[in-house]
């Protein structure tokens, strides 16, 4: 009942001997990219200034946070009297 029904003729699956004698070697030429110091200096900069800004904002966002806080626990306090 369970038992699996083979084919009468199995074929075997094809065998792939193509191959080639001899492979053609690809050489693929990349575009020169000439860098400057001064270009290199502009990136570094920018990733400098990026970074400050990024962390000023962080820092704003904390104090904002501290401070709605401290006035969250002001006005409960002036609100229970």
């Amino acid at each position: 009942m369970f038992l699996p029904k083979y084919p009468d003729n199995p074929t075997p699956p094809p065998a792939h001997t193509h191959s080639p004698a001899d492979p053609a070697t690809v050489q693929r030429t990349l575009p020169a990219v000439h860098t400057s110091p001064a270009v290199v200096a502009a990136v570094v900069v920018g990733g400098v200034v990026l970074t400050a800004l990024l962390a000023a904002v962080a820092v704003s966002a904390i104090s904002v946070a501290i401070a709605a806080v401290v006035l969250r626990s002001l006005l409960r306090e002036h609100n229970r009297r």
